[in-house]
């Protein structure tokens, strides 16, 4: 196969504990035709010195200052920087397997453009990974193994920030790191969506995903759920919604109070059911929440699930079913 420029595009900020085994990592992959646009983005520890000290050994290690400020201001300066025809992320405080970008290449090369490389990823933790982490992991590699990403994509991000590659030319079409929107590592995949970027099949782990109590995706107020059901209400609005529909939003909990916040604030009409029998009835925002058998009723809908018990979610896909209702077109799990 042709031998293309990887660039990889990764910011960091107070990592200096991580990066030596990052940035090694980086160093011992298979394919050696890479660059690393590494950005400091105002870091207060001993990381950029460390990251100084291995782009003075390897003239591949390009180290940036962040002249804006936060990951989406690193990841453009990084980018803008980068010469490669493929691209792809890596966080400071992550492994990359020896095989990671190889596997990534070979895939994209043999795809083509209008593909994303993807691969499976496992947590871990000094002190043991949770189980809402080693959850989120078996889900997300469950959908990478089949390239079904999409399929899920308003639960949760489906295609992990750090191990994804694409064609410049494909990142360019849908926006690139131009777009301010929080979490940016989800708003970029909903744009891989929307330009039908088909995601390739991968049944190899190729990274070590870290947790920690102070890793960003926990503490930062940008991946709070706020932000997390704003973007996907955005998109759906965008990509998905069908104004010729019903809207229906079934859930009454944080997630879909929330939500029910966000379509008033837009004026788009819905309905609201919950199967909640403490709060069928009752007036929130100025709307009545109806009981879900409601559904059946309401002529044309086009639901937004937020129930997040997996249980639940089963019981209501089975009674979706008996209405021959039809995922996406008709409904769509929100959680």
């Amino acid at each position: 196969m042709q031998n293309p420029l990887v660039s990889i595009l990764t910011p960091f900020k107070n990592t200096e504990y991580f990066l030596g085994e990052c940035l090694d990592s980086i160093l011992q992959q298979t394919y050696t035709n890479w660059e690393l646009l590494i950005v400091d983005d105002h870091s207060t520890d001993n990381s950029y010195n460390l990251v100084e000290k291995y782009a003075k050994k390897d003239s591949r290690i390009k180290l940036l200052k962040n002249r804006g400020n936060g990951i989406i201001d690193a990841l453009k300066m990084a980018y803008k920087t980068s010469s490669g025809t493929f691209i792809t992320r890596m966080d400071s405080d992550d492994i990359m397997h020896p095989n990671k970008i190889e596997v990534l290449t070979n895939n994209l090369f043999l795809h083509g453009k209008k593909h994303v490389a993807v691969g499976l990823v496992e947590y871990f933790n000094a002190n043991g990974v949770g189980p809402g982490y080693k959850s989120y992991e078996t889900w997300l590699n469950a959908l990478t193994k089949e390239g079904i990403n999409y399929s899920e994509i308003y639960k949760e991000c489906v295609i992990p920030s750090p191990c994804w590659m694409i064609h410049r030319e494909d990142l360019n079409a849908c926006g690139a790191f131009s777009p301010n929107m929080y979490p940016e590592d989800y708003d970029l995949t909903f744009r891989f969506y929307k330009h039908g970027y088909t995601c390739i099949p991968c049944n190899k782990i190729i990274h070590k995903w870290r947790d920690y109590s102070t890793r960003t995706s926990r503490t930062h107020i940008h991946y709070a759920q706020n932000h997390f059901t704003s973007l996907k209400v955005h998109h759906f609005l965008d990509i998905d919604y069908d104004s010729s529909k019903t809207m229906v939003i079934w859930g009454a909990g944080t997630k879909g109070k929330l939500m029910a916040n966000l379509f008033l604030e837009r004026h788009i009409p819905f309905k609201w059911i919950c199967d909640n029998p403490n709060k069928i009835g009752k007036d929130i925002y100025g709307k009545q929440l109806l009981n879900f058998n409601a559904l059946a009723t309401i002529k044309n809908p086009q639901s937004l699930i937020t129930v997040a018990n997996k249980d639940a979610q089963k019981e209501i896909r089975r009674y979706l079913n008996k209405l021959n209702l039809q995922p996406v077109v008709d409904y769509i799990f929100f959680c």
